[in-house]
Order: structure tokens, then C-alpha cells, then sequence
């Protein structure tokens, strides 16, 4: 079985994912599911965004992610400069300022390729790479990039998501995605995967995708898991949106004892601790 790589060459970072390693979310949007218009009300709040990131580093993260297009179910396209007005001011402060890899959230290529110019150390998209220009751009920045699973596109994906076989289509698509990058000329070490869920998925399928995420990790790539607070943590618990630490912990874990490498959360401190705890257990003679 292809083994994934243990280090990532983060525009001047390294990012080692020999254990587990938490990404914290940052929306620069008024309309995420979760957290929207906290750190955006007609534009970035430097100082609170600044004080939600360096909280969230001393907490652990080893990854920011900035995101300034929301991916909800049913949410509206961001015009590509609006997106930049949003994001790109906010990757240069976090740069400046906090001790950490800064991810860029997006499938916009002039915003991927100004964030890698201003010092970003990764890009995640949500569309794996898959709309016009980001191919090209991803090429150009030597930066690892995480391509995303999704069936259909936000505003309708989660209309009547289908599979025959929800795990082995992930998989199937994930690595033709993985051979269209390559054949760009992105370096297969600078390539990461994830599942996507909820990204066109029912709660069965996500189960599943979680059940057997070790088979995308067959493919010897890194995985990244996003899970906290999504609504299949309310479908099984009944619990709101802001109610959902708990089960968004117990994903957390279950990801990284199925082989995620990084997990992409909003709960920094609480997600750390679990981490140590289990990272503790697991070393234990």
C-alpha cells in the first residue's frame, strides 16, 4: 500500500502530519453556515480576526483556513473580486503576524495565485481544481492543494445526493482528479485529499465515507476530514448547530483513527485535547 508523505513544504513551513494535525476555520463571510458575520460585516474585522487566529494557534492549530465564499447548501456565488476584497487582506495580516501555515479557501485562480504571492502555504478547494484557470494557477505556486470531493455544485447539492457505491466513487473520482493534476505538472507530494463531507452527500453516505475512509488513504496521499458542526452531527443527536461540540469532537477522532491526517474544525482547543488524549493512548506501552 503507498505510504502518504509524513512532511509538507508549506511556502516556507513545514507542516509535519506524522500525527494528526488540526486546521482552524476563519469565514471572512456573512453567510457560512456556522459562523458567518463574525469575522465580516461589510468587511474583515483585522482586530477580531487576528485575535480568533493567534487564539486559535496557541490552542494548536498548525493550519489556518481563510475562507470569503460560502460552501452551505443552498449559498450563493461570490463575484471573484469580491472574494479577493475579502480574503487577500486578511492572508497578509495572518502572514505578518501569526505562526502559522495560512490556507487559502477557494476555487477563484486570482485569488489562489495572489494569497501564494502574499505568503499563503496551501490552497483548498472545494471544486478540486476543477474550474477554469486553477489548474494552470496551481502549477505555477509550489504549494501543496487539497482537492474536495463534491457532487453537483453548493446551491444544489444536497437536493437528492445518489450513489451506487458512495465510497468507491469518492475514491475513483478523487484519483482521476489526482491523475488530471499530475498530468497539469502539480507534483503528486504537493496533492491532498478529502472526502467532502456533506458536499452532496446524505447522512448514509457520510456514515460510510467515515466508516471507510482508510480506503482514500490507500491511495498514499494525505487526507484531510471535515466534520465539525455539520448537520449530520443533528441528524444523529438532534442537537442545533450550537449544540454540536461533542459529536463534532467524536468525529474528529473517528477520522483520525481511520487514517485523517488533518482535521478542519471550528473548535480548536476542544479538538487539541482530544487529539492528545487519544495521540497519548496510542503511545502507551
Amino acid at each position: 500500500m503507498p505510504t502518504s508523505p509524513k512532511r509538507l513544504r508549506c511556502a516556507g513551513r513545514e507542516l509535519d502530519l506524522q500525527s494528526p494535525c488540526v486546521m482552524g476555520i476563519l469565514n471572512i463571510t456573512p453567510d457560512s453556515f456556522s459562523d458567518g458575520g463574525q469575522l465580516w460585516q461589510g468587511q474583515p474585522d483585522r482586530d477580531r480576526i487576528l485575535r480568533r487566529a493567534q487564539d486559535m494557534v496557541a490552542a494548536g492549530a498548525a493550519i489556518l483556513d481563510v475562507g470569503g465564499e460560502s460552501t452551505r447548501p443552498g449559498a450563493a456565488a461570490v463575484a471573484s473580486q469580491e472574494e479577493i476584497d475579502r480574503v487577500l487582506p486578511v492572508v497578509e495580516w495572518l502572514v505578518a503576524e501569526v505562526d502559522a501555515v495560512v490556507s487559502v479557501d477557494t476555487s477563484n485562480p486570482h485569488l489562489m495565485q495572489q494569497s501564494v504571492a502574499a505568503g499563503a502555504g496551501m490552497i483548498n478547494d472545494v471544486r478540486a481544481l476543477q474550474k477554469e484557470g486553477t489548474l494552470a494557477v496551481a502549477a505555477l505556486v509550489d504549494v501543496p492543494v487539497v482537492l474536495m470531493h463534491m457532487q453537483g455544485q453548493p446551491g444544489t447539492m444536497q437536493q437528492a445526493p445518489h450513489y451506487d457505491d458512495v465510497v468507491a466513487e469518492v475514491c475513483q473520482w478523487l484519483q482521476q482528479r489526482v491523475s488530471t493534476c499530475e498530468a497539469a505538472g502539480i507534483a503528486r507530494d504537493r496533492l491532498l485529499v478529502d472526502p467532502g463531507f456533506g458536499f452532496g452527500k446524505s447522512l448514509s453516505h457520510n456514515l460510510s465515507l467515515l466508516k471507510h475512509l482508510q480506503q482514500l488513504g490507500a491511495m498514499g496521499l494525505p487526507v484531510l476530514a471535515g466534520l465539525s458542526r455539520k448537520s449530520m452531527v443533528g441528524a444523529v443527536t438532534g442537537r442545533a448547530l450550537e449544540q454540536r461540540l461533542a459529536g463534532s469532537l467524536a468525529l474528529a477522532l473517528m477520522a483520525v483513527q481511520q487514517g485523517a491526517h488533518i482535521v478542519r474544525v471550528h473548535d480548536v482547543s476542544e479538538t487539541v485535547d482530544a487529539l492528545a488524549m487519544w495521540q497519548a493512548m496510542k503511545e502507551a506501552r
